[in-house]
């Protein structure tokens, strides 16, 4: 616990330089802090590692690597400046979906649960493809990265605190709660 607080102390920094200082983002830096400093994708990419961390076995590369590949794709068409339909409800939806999946332990068939996350890696994804302005693909390659250790620090949390379930699986529900907190606000 000790551990998970001193990752969270060094992480609000970043939080405050998720953007460049003229609002616009612009290179890797922008896109390393980008996740962190938004609380839907802290929230979700979080859960995701929580998530595998509960299921175990494939689901824990599996459930990172879908979540990711369906970022590479939302974001290579936010820069070509297409948005998807329903995107913001879809991030909000999948904070609040992959909250319950870990309060829940849900078991999904892998596939099933792969393309879950997949399709809600490519809402943020787009999300942040949108904002990369002329980040660019460096830009990308930060917000994939900082995404990728949010899910290595779900995971790592959520092993390190298996020997009591219900620690991860109220981690869950809070998260939930949090999304439910940001969809009506």
């Amino acid at each position: 616990m000790r551990t998970a607080f001193t990752l969270g102390l060094l992480l609000l920094p970043a939080a405050a330089f998720a953007h460049g200082g003229d609002g616009i983002p612009s290179g890797f830096a922008d896109g390393l802090g980008h996740p962190i400093g938004g609380a839907d994708h802290l929230l979700a990419m979080v859960a995701v590692g929580l998530w595998a961390a509960l299921t175990g076995g494939a689901a824990r590369w599996a459930y990172p690597s879908s979540f990711l590949g369906g970022m590479v794709a939302g974001g290579l068409l936010g820069l070509a400046g297409a948005a998807l339909p329903a995107m913001e409800p879809a991030i909000l939806a999948s904070v609040i979906v992959l909250g319950a999946a870990v309060a829940l332990a849900a078991r999904a068939p892998l596939g099933i649960a792969c393309a879950g996350l997949a399709l809600f890696g490519l809402a943020h994804g787009n999300a942040h493809g949108l904002e990369a302005f002329e980040g660019g693909a460096a830009y990308v390659a930060g917000f994939l990265i900082g995404t990728a250790v949010l899910h290595a620090f779900g995971l790592g949390a959520g092993l390190a605190a298996m020997r009591v379930p219900v620690v991860v699986r109220s981690l869950g529900a809070l998260t939930a709660l949090g999304g439910a907190a940001l969809a009506l606000s």
